[in-house]
């Protein structure tokens, strides 16, 4: 199974871009069997605060958009790929995005997309012609922080309990902080 790219016609081309990761970024994270979860069903599906705010301020500053999320719940059979091309669609629709890039595979599988590997963002810098060293990655996991790096990107880490010993070049409390550093830069 490929990645799934679903992108918006590019209006004109950027050089940098803010790379969001999905669950905990985007939209709320669930606790199942006390793991951290993405959500299966549409009802589940919450944003995060400030999150229309944050996308408003990043794309006024000249950034692109650009979601790159692991969902290996497509391959463990525990979403379907209509409710999570549902849930792409609806970022599109309430979010002024400019690419979401989906991983569908699980670790087994191998694949160079799969975040830590920085396949998501080096496929969306060369669709929308951006410079990673003038970007920066936004998530919450170890993972993010992994896969921004690789790919030359400025990694802010959102401060969560879950992931405490996750390492980014800069960490902050919330959405509003990362902000704050990236317009400012």
């Amino acid at each position: 199974m490929d990645s799934l790219f679903i992108p918006l016609p590019p209006s004109s081309k950027n050089r940098k871009a803010v790379f969001l990761d999905r669950d905990g970024i985007i939209n709320k994270v669930f606790i199942r069997e006390g793991k951290i979860c993405s959500p299966r069903t549409m009802n589940e599906f919450e944003w995060v605060d400030d999150i229309n705010e944050a996308i408003k301020r990043f794309k006024d500053n000249g950034f692109k958009i650009i979601v790159v999320t692991n969902q290996p719940d497509v391959a463990r059979g525990k979403i379907a790929k209509e409710i999570l091309t549902a849930m792409t669609d609806l970022i599109y629709t309430t979010l002024t995005v400019d690419a979401v890039l989906v991983c569908p595979h699980d670790d087994a599988d191998g694949c160079n997309c799969r975040k830590p590997s920085p396949g998501l963002i080096l496929e969306a810098s060369r669709q929308w012609d951006v410079d990673c060293r003038k970007s920066f990655m936004i998530g919450d996991s170890w993972k993010d922080m992994d896969a921004g790096k690789a790919a030359g990107c400025t990694t802010i880490l959102i401060d969560q309990y879950y992931n405490q010993g996750a390492k980014g070049d800069h960490h902050v409390k919330d959405l509003k902080e990362a902000v704050e550093i990236i317009v400012n830069r």
